[in-house]
């Protein structure tokens, strides 16, 4: 396999694949998508393996100067904010704590804007005992990831699987230890996630609210 049509297509493939390692741990999984393009894939998933399907609000902490360029990210855990920096990619791009502030300031406005949005009246899930599945439309450099993963930790998950259709090898590496990871496209010449779509069109605010809305 090379690749996916749409995310829509990579949630049932990676779904079918996650029933069967997954089937001992039946009634006691949580599956949250990486708000925004986690979520229809992980939507798929939650089908699959029957169920609750949440949402993990994320933002990358881009550098300044690039973006698109990850040296940490935050997540959204219950009204906190919690950080995954790269400490070694800050130095390496030589900001400073006032870059820093500066971009996580600018994240977390919008990742308040967004958790808002996307939870309206509900609260997040209660996780604590469960087997949660972390599932994102792939793996870059894997910051966003972190932070996810530190989120669910914080509020007592069990068990911890990253699901990802399409991954960094080094990346999927590095993040095995912090979590059990199920990539099953990990490819050498490893590009960007969108490379490994047909589809890659961003996912709305509107989708999320919707496929939220009947989990």
């Amino acid at each position: 396999m090379n690749g996916f049509r749409d995310r829509v297509e990579a949630g049932h493939l990676l779904g079918d694949l996650l029933r069967r390692q997954l089937a001992e741990h039946h009634g006691d999984l949580v599956v949250v998508g990486l708000a925004r393009g986690g979520v229809p894939v992980a939507a798929g998933v939650a089908h699959a393996l029957d169920a609750p399907l949440d949402v993990c609000v994320v933002r990358k902490l881009g550098a300044p100067a690039q973006p698109e360029f990850a040296f940490g990210a935050i997540a959204e855990v219950g009204g906190r904010v919690v950080e995954f920096l790269d400490d070694a990619t800050v130095r390496e791009l030589g900001l400073s704590a006032s870059d820093v502030d500066s971009v996580r300031h600018v994240a977390a406005s919008e990742l308040s804007r967004r958790a808002d949005l996307y939870r309206a009246d509900r609260s997040p899930r209660d996780i604590r005992g469960k087997h949660v599945v972390l599932v994102d439309d792939g793996l870059a450099t894997g910051a966003t990831m972190r932070a996810a993963i530190q989120s669910v930790r914080q509020r007592a998950a069990d068990a911890v699987t990253v699901a990802v259709p399409v991954g960094a090898p080094d990346t999927v590496a590095r993040l095995r230890t912090a979590a059990d990871v199920v990539c099953p496209i990990t490819p050498a010449d490893f590009f960007a996630v969108g490379y490994h779509y047909d589809d890659f069109s961003a996912t709305t605010d509107d989708e999320i609210r919707a496929l939220l809305s009947y989990s």
